[in-house]
């Protein structure tokens, strides 16, 4: 259909092209210089004083959990609104998942439902060994409050921001880890900026970062002062642990470190169009995005809720005829604990209530830079139409 409109898409430009070439005439195309270029590129922005770059932000999670320290018999709690990746990269290291109800207003994790789960968990001896708070469409959770709960339960903390790269909590860039342990990007085509596939992951421990750096490359160190015995030579290299192949390239990173030069741009883009979606919704039987005072979203989604009392169509109805007339909505996202797979493990519905409700109304209607206002006057006129 040549008058598509999809939820988001990338923005590529001759700059990006160009450095992407540059790489592939250089004498690295992967594990080079790029990849720390990109690192430092994502650190400096964020105030952060490590990253790591991976293959995709599932990897960056999965190896944030290994970090953290998480395995058989301890146990993870994360949002039920978030991709499936949030929950199964605990369930990878052998933990086991729960899940903390979202706050009816921002859609992020309820921080009273996780002090409510905290105080009944210390009961039964089942606190977690990590939280993680997802960032939904790149608006920030309640950081400090969750880090004065994980100080008094002795949890640690690590952001899912896979949505979140050029947003702000309370005036500091989201990622940098002020008041958690890690913090992991997506890089993903839809995202604010791509490197195709891609991810990484942000800290201010060092210790942290050292078993990062090790894990994302099969628990290999070339370091040694961490081998167990004198280096046999040059060539040698020692695994301490099970890792994985979780690289980024160096023709990825390029690309990065090219659209991290215009993630501002992006991101105030993105800001202006979610301003005129209010203004252009506001008259419509819809509930906007509510943003919290200590937050500035980097809105890689703009997320609208259907007022059904007032409509005489169903959510599924509103959806399939926005897709046939060209508008491309989505859905962010299905509560994970609703999941074949998960229902399997025991998970219910009725403990989760706001979720519930989010989802039975929710609509991720279009949002990116290229996003004109002619087209977002059409997602406009199509929604009002429907929803007469």
């Amino acid at each position: 259909m040549s008058s598509y409109i999809p939820y988001g898409r990338q923005d590529i430009n001759q700059a990006d092209i160009d450095a992407v070439i540059e790489v592939l005439r250089s004498d690295w195309l992967t594990q080079g210089p790029m990849i720390e270029r990109f690192e430092q590129t994502v650190a400096d922005y964020c105030g952060a004083k490590y990253a790591v770059a991976v293959s995709s932000a599932t990897a960056g999670l999965h190896l944030a959990c290994l970090a953290a320290g998480l395995g058989e018999g301890s146990y993870f709690w994360t949002s039920p609104i978030t991709f499936v990746a949030s929950a199964n990269c605990g369930l990878y290291c052998g933990a086991q998942v729960d899940f903390v109800d979202i706050d009816p207003r921002t859609y992020n994790m309820s921080v009273d439902c996780l002090e409510e789960k905290l105080i009944e968990a210390e009961k039964t001896g089942k606190l977690p060994k990590l939280v993680i708070p997802v960032h939904l469409a790149g608006q920030s959770c309640e950081m400090e409050r969750i880090r004065q709960l994980s100080q008094q339960y002795g949890f640690q903390v690590l952001e899912d921001a896979s949505h979140g790269i050029g947003g702000k909590y309370q005036d500091k860039p989201v990622g940098s880890c002020q008041f958690s342990d890690m913090a992991v990007f997506s890089f993903h085509p839809v995202k604010i900026i791509t490197t195709g596939e891609g991810g990484i992951v942000l800290t201010n421990r060092e210790d942290l970062y050292e078993k990062l750096i090790r894990l994302r490359s099969h628990g290999i160190t070339r370091n040694p002062d961490l081998m167990t015995e004198s280096s046999h030579g040059p060539w040698y290299y020692q695994q301490l642990e099970l890792g994985y192949n979780y690289r980024m390239t160096d023709i990825q990173a390029a690309l990065g470190v090219s659209q991290m030069k215009r993630l501002d741009e992006f991101v105030e883009r993105r800001r202006f169009l979610a301003r005129r979606y209010d203004e252009l919704l506001a008259d419509l039987p819809l509930t906007l995005p509510w943003q919290h005072p200590d937050t500035e979203s980097s809105w890689h989604l703009y997320i609208i809720r259907l007022q059904l009392e007032k409509l005489y169509k169903t959510h599924r109805q509103v959806f399939e005829e926005l897709r046939e007339v060209g508008i491309g909505v989505n859905l962010h996202y299905i509560p994970v604990h609703t999941q074949p797979y998960y229902q399997q493990l025991g998970y219910e519905w009725q403990n989760l209530v706001a979720a519930k409700a989010y989802y039975q109304m929710a609509i991720s209607i279009p949002l990116y830079y290229g996003l004109s206002s002619e087209n977002q006057d059409q997602v406009y006129k199509n929604l009002k139409q429907l929803l007469q």
